[in-house]
C-alpha cells in the first residue's frame, strides 16, 4: 500500500511541472538558489561554495540517480578529485508539501557520511530547471562551477567517457 501511494505521489508530482527547453550555460553564472543538506542543514549555492571548482550533479527526476551514480562511480575511478554535490532538484509548491517524506525515503537510501553533499532544492527548483532545461529529466545536469559561480563546464545528455574526460581535462 505504501508503494502504491508512493506512486501516486510521484506521478502527481511529475505532472505539476514546467517544461523548459535545454539549454547550454557554459559562460553563465550559476543562479543564486537555496537548498538543505539531508543532514539539515542550509546551503547557499553558489555563494556557499568558496572551492576553485565545485562540481554539482543535479537530478530534476527519482531515474536521474541512475545516471548520476554512473558519474559518481567514473570521478571514483578516475580519481577525480573535486568537490561533488548531488542537487535533488524539484519544482512546485506540492513538492515542497511532501519534502519531509521525500527527504527522509533519501535518508534511507544513502549512507549517512554522504549526507552533508546531497542538498536538496525545492523552494529554488524551478529557477534550476529554468536555467538548465529539463527536457530528458532523467538526465544528470553535469556543472562544474569556478570560484565565482561562474558555469565552466555543463553536459546534459547522459553519462559517457568522453563527457567524463573532458571535464577531467578542465580540472
Amino acid at each position: 500500500m505504501r508503494i502504491f501511494i508512493f506512486s501516486i505521489v510521484l506521478v502527481l508530482l511529475s505532472a505539476c511541472s514546467t517544461m523548459y527547453p535545454n539549454q547550454s550555460v557554459k559562460g553563465q553564472v550559476f543562479p543564486s538558489i537555496t537548498g538543505q543538506t539531508l543532514e539539515q542543514n542550509e546551503l547557499n549555492i553558489p555563494a556557499d561554495l568558496n572551492q576553485e571548482a565545485v562540481l554539482l550533479l543535479i537530478g530534476y527526476k527519482q531515474n536521474s540517480q541512475f545516471d548520476i551514480d554512473r558519474w559518481l562511480i567514473g570521478l571514483d575511478m578516475t580519481n577525480t578529485l573535486v568537490d561533488v554535490y548531488e542537487l535533488p532538484t524539484i519544482q512546485g509548491m506540492f513538492p515542497r508539501m511532501f519534502s519531509t517524506v521525500i527527504d527522509n525515503g533519501m535518508r534511507k537510501g544513502i549512507p549517512k557520511e554522504l549526507w552533508k553533499g546531497v542538498v536538496t532544492v525545492y523552494e529554488d527548483g524551478e529557477k534550476v530547471q529554468a536555467f538548465t532545461g529539463n527536457e530528458n529529466g532523467n538526465n544528470a545536469r553535469v556543472v562544474l562551477l569556478n570560484q565565482d559561480g561562474l558555469v565552466v563546464y555543463f553536459y546534459d545528455r547522459g553519462f559517457s567517457v568522453q563527457a567524463l574526460n573532458e571535464l577531467r581535462e578542465l580540472l
